[in-house]
């Protein structure tokens, strides 16, 4: 069985650390990593609400297509 593809991608060129798509996460999907940006840790929490591409501030979060 293969490991379901995330449903969304974080540019780490664009993100800006601030967080937001953290605290939008219900699932606790999204930790900041060791350079202070967001990044997708768990990706089998995320089950596509969406939440966090609509509060970055940046765009830096996309639909993984």
């Amino acid at each position: 069985m293969s490991e379901r593809k995330a449903y969304i991608k974080i540019d780490q060129d664009s993100c800006i650390g601030c967080g937001a798509c953290i605290s939008a996460c219900p699932e606790e999907a999204l930790k900041f990593n060791n350079e202070g940006k967001s990044e997708l840790i768990i990706p089998y929490l995320c089950v596509g609400h969406g939440q966090c591409i609509d509060v970055c501030p940046v765009q830096a979060i996309q639909w993984n297509k």
